[in-house]
């Protein structure tokens, strides 16, 4: 028996018409969530963007990350990222400069002596030494054959402000050349070099003829020095 028999034909058609309808929206139902759940099946994950802290966990943006050897570094929240350089003479920074030495000291400019000339040394005597020198008694004894020559060299002696306080003759034996004699250790030293220095005499500590004659230095002048100062060519 057909449903629609005994109903009017105006109705029978709306009837038909409900059930295409109806078979219609079905079908669109259908294809609507076969594409939905295609999608949600090849959708990828969301990504993290912040780094792992230790053991791998995230953390979270604006929070310090550990760097190498524990210390922490800001996150990738658009902070630099760069350590501070290390400053002059920290480790790994830039090596400071070291002083310059001083004049006279090692690896220095050459120090200039008292005397105005580098070393400021004549005959082995700085210059303020030679004139500090001076106030120590000298002796001139005469060991040539030429009279009056032991106080003719106190003289000149004296002319350059030494301290001559005696003239004599020595006959105990010849020395060889003009020399001034000294005692070791003892301020003589300093002023027999200064001497010898400035009037081109030999200096020697003392002998044992005249290591126990009065103090001071002893000069004893012979047929090469010179009046005036100084000994001769010969």
């Amino acid at each position: 028996m057909n449903a629609f028999e005994g109903v009017s034909r105006p109705a029978r058609a709306a009837g038909i018409a409900l059930l295409g309808i109806a078979a219609v929206a079905a079908v669109v139902g259908g294809v609507t969530l076969v594409t939905t759940g295609d999608s949600e099946d090849t959708a990828a994950p969301p990504s993290s963007s912040a780094p792992d802290g230790p053991g791998g966990v995230p953390v979270p943006p604006g929070e310090p990350t550990p760097g190498p050897g524990g210390t922490a570094t800001p996150s990738p929240t658009g902070q630099p990222t760069t350590p501070p350089s290390p400053g002059p003479g920290e480790p790994g920074g830039p090596t400071s400069a070291a002083p310059t030495p001083a004049p006279g000291e090692p690896g220095g400019p050459p120090g200039t002596q008292p005397g105005g000339e580098p070393g400021g040394d004549q005959g082995g005597v700085a210059g303020d030494q030679q004139a500090s020198a001076k106030w120590v008694t000298v002796r001139v004894y005469n060991n040539s054959n030429i009279k009056g020559l032991a106080e003719r060299a106190g003289q000149d002696l004296r002319g350059q402000g030494w301290n001559v306080a005696e003239f004599s003759n020595y006959s105990s034996g010849i020395i060889p050349t003009t020399t001034a004699y000294y005692r070791p250790g003892t301020d003589e030293e300093t002023a027999a070099k200064a001497l010898a220095a400035s009037f081109g005499m030999r200096v020697e500590a003392r002998f044992d003829g005249i290591r126990d004659s009065s103090e001071g230095v002893i000069v004893i002048v012979t047929n090469d020095y010179q009046a005036g100062g100084g000994k001769t060519g010969s």
